[in-house]
């Protein structure tokens, strides 16, 4: 009996060192790819506020996630039960700003150039909504460990797009780079999850299942909106009278005189 119990703490061990492990990469992903747009100066200090507010509330979320991860792995469960309430006002503040920040982007610009206009005015604010989503059930689910630390890993996975679109050549993976940095390369952690469960229990936990499923769906979902007429007419209209307005619609090559 004690060496069953032995050996189920040690395999718990070894999935709370999965879960960190993974956060480390995952964040490692995100500041490497903001670091980047810095160092080749596609990006600046000198950005409006918004810009400021949207970067050090997301980079908060990144922080506390790592943080609450190594508080599990290292046996501090009071201190992540305690600091697991900032999330129920820290999710909801990434809605607001992700949506905002991208409304601004793309009455600036239209948006980067490598996606289509609508497509990353559409399926930005959904994937943030399917992060908050998962991040809640999660929450809601925090006495079912099992479920709790797989929903979260899909939720912190599903908001890794934007560190691989600073990462990998955006522009050579057009007309799928959206789907490319918000879907296939963020998709990788939880598959990686669904891969150590196969192995350590035999079977594959429902929770990734959910969170790969909502990861694909909800920008299957924005993938059909933005291409049709309706997404096209939200275009038009939040662009109406400002400079990103003047962009394709589509991906495109930026012309040089």
């Amino acid at each position: 009996m004690a060496t069953q119990v032995a050996a189920g703490t040690v395999a718990l061990d070894r999935e709370h060192r999965f879960f960190f492990i993974s956060a480390c990469i995952m964040a490692l992903v995100l500041v490497a790819g903001f670091s980047t747009n810095i160092l080749l100066a596609r990006s600046s200090f000198h950005s409006p506020v918004l810009h400021h507010v949207h970067a050090l509330t997301f980079f908060g979320w990144v922080v506390l996630y790592l943080l609450q991860t190594g508080l599990v792995a290292t046996g501090s469960r009071a201190l992540h039960k305690r600091l697991g309430w900032l999330a129920l006002a820290w999710v909801p503040a990434m809605v607001v700003l992700g949506t905002a920040i991208t409304l601004v982007v793309v009455r600036t610009n239209g948006g980067p150039f490598f996606f289509a206009r609508d497509e990353f005015l559409i399926g930005n604010p959904v994937g943030i909504l399917a992060f908050a989503g998962i991040a809640f059930w999660a929450i809601g689910l925090r006495r079912r460990t099992d479920w709790h630390s797989r929903l979260m890993l899909c939720a912190m996975a599903s908001i890794t797009g934007p560190g691989y679109g600073r990462l990998l050549p955006m522009p050579l993976m057009m007309p799928v780079a959206w789907w490319t940095a918000a879907v296939m390369f963020p998709a990788l952690f939880i598959l990686a999850g669904m891969w150590r469960d196969r192995r350590r229990i035999g079977r594959v936990h429902p929770a990734y299942k959910w969170g790969l499923g909502l990861l694909v769906g909800t920008q299957m979902l924005a993938e059909i909106v933005a291409f049709s007429p309706a997404g096209r007419a939200i275009g038009d209209m939040v662009t109406a009278g400002t400079p990103g307005a003047a962009r394709s619609i589509y991906a495109y090559w930026p012309q040089h005189p």
